[in-house]
């Protein structure tokens, strides 16, 4: 592609974005209410108490822990918020996803955005700004857009769906001598950015031996 699309309007993007998390966060909290009340009109009706009639109270308080789980992991919005205001957006005419993992904070893609013709990009880890879990596939076919510092991190915008990823390396200790030895101008634009630091870390639920 000799020339790039035309850059996606940013505020449009975050905006998409933002509501994406809200409808999600909205609907798991209307399916806990539900499940409480459900558990509230059995007992009102005369139901005997068991463990299956104390279920949905069980489910809607895990349902809750892991939302709040996801709101946390809904805060890199304001980080790619950060970025994109720090750096300007660049296009990236080949996106190839090598992997996805499970986490609770969300589905963690390996991916490297490159442009045609050029070599040494390098894999980054990204996850979706919604917390939504699933991969943009539109992605590998029409590219993306970035913005950031591929040492520290960024964001990833697909043009045809507004999917906004957040990424940083997959070898951030590999790229530490380059954060470090940093000229003063791009670290305080890294520092503006909210980037400076490694941001996504799988939250512990279980005490670990």
């Amino acid at each position: 592609m000799d020339t790039p699309p035309v850059a996606p309007d940013v505020q449009q993007v975050l905006k998409h974005n933002r509501g994406l998390l809200y409808r999600q966060l909205g609907m798991r909290l209307a399916i806990a209410a539900a499940l409480v009340a459900l558990t509230y009109l059995l007992d009102v009706s005369g139901v005997p108490a068991s463990f299956l009639t104390g279920l949905p109270v069980i489910v809607a308080v895990l349902m809750m822990f892991f939302t709040l789980i996801r709101v946390g992991a809904g805060r890199r919005l304001k980080v790619c918020e950060r970025v994109l205001s720090a750096y300007p957006l660049e296009y990236r005419t080949r996106v190839v996803r090598k992997e996805s993992q499970w986490l609770l904070l969300g589905d963690v893609h390996t991916v490297k955005l490159s442009v045609r013709g050029q070599h040494g990009a390098p894999h980054m880890r990204a996850l979706n700004a919604s917390t939504r879990r699933r991969w943009p596939k539109a992605a590998e076919d029409g590219g993306a857009w970035f913005a950031g510092d591929p040492a520290f991190g960024g964001v990833m915008i697909v043009p045809s769906t507004k999917d906004m990823l957040f990424l940083q390396p997959a070898g951030w200790d590999k790229f530490a001598a380059e954060r470090e030895n940093a000229d003063p101008a791009r670290l305080a634009r890294a520092q503006q950015a909210g980037i400076t630091k490694k941001l996504e870390r799988e939250p512990r639920v279980l005490p670990t031996g």
